[in-house]
């Protein structure tokens, strides 16, 4: 990229697009390539985050008249993207459990503080852990599109109720009522689990 076209702003490459020069819309792939790929890697299985991306792209050049005021597009983009990865897993969900046998003992024990300890102390010290990783996994594919995004935007990266509903284009209160149902189930998935598998057994 030459020093030129980094100091021309987005603005004025969207103003050219849109002018007929299709051609320059190819500056901000460039430009936002990476940021768009970071996104939908947080969101989507790995062998589906290069084709997503794409699509991104695609439905971003569709839409550019669609903006609406000067100087968003990459908060614009990131909307974009996640709505992306939203659609991907409302379209192409597929469960995938992953069998209790297949999990460590650290990982065994963590579902057991999950069954037992409070949910809010669980998801806000210990999801990131490398031994709660394939425990997340397995909930997550238990979920539906919307409640899997509301949970990786709200509780996993930790964007605040009216940063995800801006990206997901939802009411504030869509995402609340959303959130809430995805942690009941959540739980309720957890103690069932457990139950089934005899991890947490009632004290006498």
């Amino acid at each position: 990229m030459s020093v030129r076209e980094k100091d021309i702003s987005d603005d004025s490459i969207i103003k050219q697009v849109l002018d007929g020069n299709i051609n320059a819309f190819e500056e901000l792939i460039t430009r936002y390539q990476g940021y768009v790929l970071s996104i939908v890697a947080k969101h989507a299985q790995p062998e589906k985050v290069e084709e997503i991306a794409q699509e991104v792209f695609i439905l971003a050049y569709k839409s550019l008249n669609k903006i609406k005021k000067a100087g968003s597009f990459k908060s614009w983009l990131s909307a974009i993207a996640v709505r992306s990865c939203y659609d991907y897993w409302r379209k192409h969900y597929r469960s995938r459990e992953i069998p209790i046998s297949e999990l460590s003992i650290k990982q065994k024990g963590w579902l057991d503080k999950a069954i037992s300890d409070r949910s809010d102390e669980i998801w806000e010290k210990e999801d990131r852990q490398k031994e709660a990783k394939q425990v997340l996994d397995w909930l997550l594919t238990r979920l539906n599109a919307a409640e899997r995004m509301v949970i990786k935007l709200v509780y996993i990266e930790g964007l605040s109720v009216e940063e995800a509903s801006k990206l997901l284009g939802w009411s504030s209160a869509k995402v609340k009522v959303r959130s809430f149902r995805a942690r009941q189930k959540l739980q309720r998935l957890l103690k069932e689990k457990g139950s089934k598998d005899g991890l947490h057994k009632p004290q006498s």
